[in-house]
């Protein structure tokens, strides 16, 4: 039976009628109009879905939306703040980090996510932390130098 709750998405206060159970993706395309979040494989191998709560990313598809629930979820439509880009959404843009797009808002909010925990990573590190992230057009090696350079803007900046 479907049940009123309270999420806080992008730091809006937004009510939601859904099963506690539902997926969090489909409460956030379908009753929220947050697109950005794609639904690639429903098993949360993909990272198309990818969100974070808490700062940390989670796939959004496997996560009941009631687990969300008293928690911050951000979507890549609140990652800038204002008209200006957060340091990874701008590095992406400046390496050319996309190509068709589907993947982009995951791997950018687990690049963030990431560089939230680890601000100076190596290269190797990066990689390890970018695996459950699929990105069919191949645009691998620039997601890598976009991700690189992230995290020397986000230390030039003290974030």
């Amino acid at each position: 039976m479907p049940k009123v709750m309270r999420l806080v998405v992008n730091g809006e206060s937004l009510p939601v009628d859904a099963e506690p159970g539902a997926s969090l993706l489909n409460v956030l395309r379908e009753q929220a109009d947050l697109t950005g979040a794609k639904y690639g494989c429903g098993e949360g191998q993909c990272g198309a879905c990818t969100v974070l709560i808490d700062g940390s990313p989670v796939r959004a598809c496997v996560t009941p939306v009631q687990a969300a629930v008293g928690k911050q979820i951000t979507t890549i439509e609140g990652l800038a703040e204002g008209q200006q880009l957060h340091p990874v959404q701008e590095a992406f843009l400046e390496m050319g980090a996309l190509q068709c797009g589907y993947c982009t808002p995951g791997m950018i909010l687990s690049a963030v996510g990431f560089l939230n925990k680890n601000s100076s990573p190596s290269r190797n590190e990066i990689l390890r932390a970018m695996e459950g992230n699929i990105c069919r057009c191949g645009a691998y090696p620039r997601i890598l130098t976009a991700i690189e350079k992230a995290g020397r803007t986000r230390k030039e900046r003290g974030q």
